[in-house]
């Protein structure tokens, strides 16, 4: 496969597009960093300034963004709804604590971090990673002291595994977005996603942790109580059932049972991806597994079978089942909105005709475009701290340039793009603060762990995805 490249813009042709572009970056940084402005707010205004700069009417730059935000709302809104109803069950029924507790239950302490990053990117798989990282905290927390390690050894593997799923993996919300934008084939970059990830979990995570934890070495925070007092305590404060007996705390589903039914989206989703490769287009056996393998019809499935495996499997009963589900929805409220606008940032950016200034700018030159597009992620996460926002921007400026790659090259630029979103977390971040107070660390000492960890993920996936490039 030849490599793509991309050559500089001709000075006369960028008129007031480039300058339309980058005055909206620059108000979308400002507001969020600077003036704290929710990211909703944010994007849109920073929509209306590139369709004023760029010269597009009011009215059209309304109408692109308007469009831009149901296209996007109707692509990934209920694929991150169902997704959020899966990683709630999950949690509430207590099916993530049964694989913390039997992967890290059969592991000795020089393979803890292995399990540990294991345990992330398992948890990481279903879930959106501020839902992961307060599930994992009590995990590494309790891991870290029984082990009597150091917070760093143990909790920057899981870190690891859970960002790195949360970067280039769908269904998570930034993948899902660019797949979107992009036209990528969903199965197809799922399969590669993985095939990116591991490698990256590894690096990023046990290997990084044993020179992170020499550099930092600090011990579990007293913020939890062990697993057992917590259930002896939940015994202990029970309410009575009638006759003035205790209830019965909720069991656990099966650690064979939680992990199927965790991978079963995965699997519809690489069976719908193999199947168009292998199989006979019309053929039965194709058409069932196109059909089960679509996104929303994966995890429809996925939830319904959850409700079972999960709910009924836990002893919960319908209420709480339905409680469990309805629950999941209030805090995607937020995320919503903010890919839905970012969709709409980007169908202005496409509409005042960047895009194809880009995609003019793919001839003749040595920069790859997985490189742009890596590079052009990093610097609106360097300015903004949000990967989402990122993977939206990038997306929506690298979508006009589609149409010279095939499916392969397609899927490695939403991978390219979601590498790039993950680069050096730092203070304008939420999930830098999160960490630092979760692991009771210093700003440096957050800044050589997790900002380095989130850097060496985004180096070695674009690392990976530019040598998947010469074979895909």
């Amino acid at each position: 496969m030849h490599p793509i490249v991309l050559a500089a813009a001709p000075a006369a042709s960028s008129g007031r597009l480039v300058p339309a572009a980058l005055a909206g970056i620059a108000l979308i940084v400002v507001l969020i960093t600077y003036f704290k402005v929710h990211p909703f707010l944010s994007l849109t205004l920073g929509s209306l300034l590139v369709g004023a700069v760029a010269g597009l009417p009011v009215a059209d730059t309304i109408d692109a963004f308007v469009k831009g935000f149901g296209d996007t709302a109707a692509g990934v809104g209920a694929l991150i709804a169902f997704g959020a109803m899966f990683g709630k069950l999950l949690a509430d029924s207590g099916g993530a604590d049964q694989i913390v507790d039997t992967i890290i239950g059969r592991t000795g302490r020089r393979f803890l971090p292995w399990a540990m990053a294991l345990v992330g990117a398992l948890i990481g798989l279903p879930m959106f990673f501020e839902i992961g990282l307060v599930l994992l905290v009590p995990v590494i927390v309790l891991v870290a002291r029984r082990a009597q390690m150091s917070i760093i050894a143990v909790g920057i593997p899981a870190l690891a595994g859970l960002s790195a799923m949360h970067g280039l993996v769908p269904p998570h919300p930034g993948p899902l977005v660019a797949i979107d934008a992009l036209k990528a084939d969903l199965g197809l970059t799922l399969g590669l996603g993985i095939l990116v990830a591991l490698p990256t979990i590894a690096l990023s995570g046990p290997v990084f942790a044993r020179y992170a934890a020499r550099w930092v070495d600090v011990p579990a925070p007293d913020l939890y109580v062990t697993g057992a007092d917590e259930r002896e305590a939940e015994d202990e404060h029970a309410a009575p059932a009638e006759g003035g007996m205790k209830v019965k705390p909720r069991r656990r589903p099966s650690f064979p049972v939680t992990l199927l039914t965790v991978l079963l989206p995965v699997v519809l989703m690489l069976g719908k991806a193999i199947a168009d490769i292998t199989l006979d287009e019309g053929g039965h056996a194709r058409t069932v597994l196109d059909n089960l393998g679509t996104p929303l019809v994966a995890l429809i499935i996925a939830v319904v079978v959850a409700m079972f495996t999960f709910g009924l499997g836990s002893g919960m009963d319908r209420d709480a089942i339905a409680s469990s589900l309805a629950g999941s929805l209030p805090p995607i409220a937020g995320p919503l909105l903010i890919v839905a606008a970012g969709g709409g940032f980007k169908q202005t950016l496409v509409d005042t005709g960047i895009g194809d200034l880009v995609a003019d700018w793919v001839k003749d030159s040595d920069l790859s475009v997985l490189f742009l597009a890596w590079l052009v992620a990093v610097l609106i996460r360097l300015a903004t701290g949000s990967a989402t926002v990122a993977t939206v921007t990038a997306a929506g400026i690298l979508a006009p340039v589609v149409s010279t790659l095939d499916s392969g090259e397609t899927s490695l630029l939403v991978l390219a793009i979601g590498a790039g979103s993950l680069f050096f977390s730092h203070v304008n971040d939420a999930g830098f603060w999160l960490v630092k107070e979760y692991f009771g660390l210093t700003v440096g000492q957050n800044i050589r762990t997790w900002s380095i960890m989130e850097t060496v993920i985004s180096v070695s996936g674009l690392v990976l995805v530019l040598l998947l490039n010469l074979v895909v």
